[in-house]
């Protein structure tokens, strides 16, 4: 999705092809709040080049924050990170044999100055949500929409609570 006029403003990223049924719902959840976006398959390992290119250039083409996803221990967040000032939300993916722990654990543990924002497990929504809050700071109609979102979610949490016998 790209705004009208603009490209995107938000980079998701993810590993591998494997994973595009979890970060998908980072770039849904962004269309839904009307956030222009990319979606690439990039790797720290299999195409670091390209990969790199993409961190140094993302800035100057536009984009504000990166969303980036990978499972096991392939770093592809913190490897952006090295490589940008733009902020990183790391998605932690659980499709290896240590059901995530390697991923959450290598997106986490960045070293001082090369910081990389961590959701949970599969937590693609919450980093679009995420995203979405970093570029309300300075896009005063998307805090708006942030505020009637969450306005909405309360409406609906109290709608379930009143239809409780």
């Amino acid at each position: 999705m790209a705004a009208s006029g603009g490209g995107p403003l938000a980079g998701v990223v993810m590993g591998s092809l494997s994973d595009l049924p979890v970060m998908e719902q980072a770039g849904q959840t962004l269309s839904g709040l009307g956030i222009a976006h990319e979606t690439r398959v990039l790797s720290a390992h299999r195409t670091p080049e390209a990969t790199l290119a993409y961190a140094r250039e993302a800035e100057g083409r536009g984009l504000r924050v990166i969303i980036a996803g990978a499972g096991m221990a392939a770093h592809l967040a913190g490897f952006i990170a090295s490589s940008t000032l733009l902020p990183v939300i790391g998605v932690p993916l659980t499709g290896s044999p240590l059901a995530g722990a390697d991923a959450l654990l290598s997106t986490l543990q960045m070293p001082t100055g090369v910081p990389v924002a961590t959701v949970a497990l599969n937590g693609a929504k919450n980093a679009a949500w995420l995203a979405a809050r970093i570029l309300a700071l300075s896009d005063p109609p998307l805090a708006v929409r942030l505020r009637e979102a969450r306005e909405e979610m309360a409406r609906a949490v109290a709608e379930a609570d009143a239809s409780i016998p």
